[in-house]
């Protein structure tokens, strides 16, 4: 197992273009993942990256050989898969990714039960707001809320999510009640967003009597992390966009209340995407079918807490 650990090794650093990242990608030091990038060159007797002290490039050989060490660790991985008895010996580790709110609320709490029933699975949960790229960081199922244009991975529709725009009671206090999207505009109301380093999405989509409309909305906070966004709003600081399973108990007992409630905003879904060749693993396939039940009887109790789970 050691070349192929060499070889995966490879493809990780090819990946991430730096050694120290494959490294902690692999659970490893920076010293042994040079070593096993050296091993790798001695054994087939060529460079495979052009290496100083501050950058890290792959050369001609290094990228010719990339496309056959991913067509050979797919390999592997399928083999030990169609073995393995799926019922009674699972094992291996899942690298997981999803947004903070939802990672918190709805994955970590049922990831001790997937252990449980699966002991011999490690999960490695990865919660950022930022947008993640599935396939260079090596993930084997990443959670995504947003609507899904074109993908070149397999997507999964988890749950539908209707999505409301609220504010604190002492918020309206201050700054009125805006029936609509035109009002939060006309009277320059703060809204609450969400923002991060590569995000597409600067502007609050509505659903009016002419059909879906962008309001370009402003507000002095913002922030990359969804749960600040709420904290805020609950504060009294502005209006947020949020799901309504997220802000549901509040809406309920009045810390929260609906605001341009006569342009609500459009519903998201989320969904669980994963490379096509990753759903063929046994684990991942247990995992994705496990958390999505869960994540739907979640979602169900929170915007209806007296609901029956489903046990389906």
């Amino acid at each position: 197992m050691s070349y192929v650990n060499n070889i995966r090794m490879f493809v990780r650093v090819y990946e991430l273009g730096s050694m120290s990242a494959a490294a902690r990608d692999q659970r490893t030091s920076p010293a042994v993942a040079s070593a096993r990038i050296s091993d790798l060159e001695k054994h087939l007797g060529v460079r495979l990256f052009h290496r100083t002290t501050r950058s890290l490039q792959a050369t001609e050989n290094g990228r010719i050989f990339y496309d056959g060490a991913r067509r050979v660790l797919e390999a592997i991985d399928e083999a030990e898969a169609a073995v393995m008895d799926v019922t009674q010996n699972p094992r291996g580790t899942i690298l997981v990714a999803a947004p903070l709110g939802i990672g918190r609320r709805l994955i970590a709490p049922q990831v001790p039960a997937f252990k449980d029933l699966y002991p011999q699975i490690d999960v490695r949960l990865r919660l950022s707001d930022r947008v993640i790229d599935v396939v260079g960081e090596g993930i084997d199922v990443a959670f995504h809320l947003g609507l899904l244009e074109d993908s070149s991975l397999k997507v999964r529709l988890i749950a539908d999510c209707p999505r409301v725009l609220c504010a604190a009671p002492s918020y309206i206090a201050k700054r009125g009640l805006p029936a609509d999207g035109a009002a939060l505009i006309e009277a320059r109301h703060d809204c609450l967003n969400l923002r991060f380093p590569g995000a597409k999405e600067f502007q609050w989509t509505l659903a009016t009597p002419e059909g879906p409309r962008r309001f370009e909305v402003q507000g002095p906070f913002e922030s990359d992390d969804g749960d600040v966004l709420t904290g805020w709003a609950l504060d009294g600081r502005g209006i947020v966009m949020k799901p309504l399973f997220e802000v549901a108990e509040y809406l309920r007992d009045g810390r929260l209340v609906e605001v341009a409630s006569a342009t609500p905003p459009l519903p998201t879904q989320l969904s669980s995407l994963s490379p096509h060749r990753r759903l063929k693993d046994p684990k991942v396939r247990l995992f994705t079918d496990f958390i999505g039940q869960r994540i739907k009887e979640a979602m169900r109790r929170a915007v209806t807490p007296d609901v029956i789970p489903d046990e389906s």
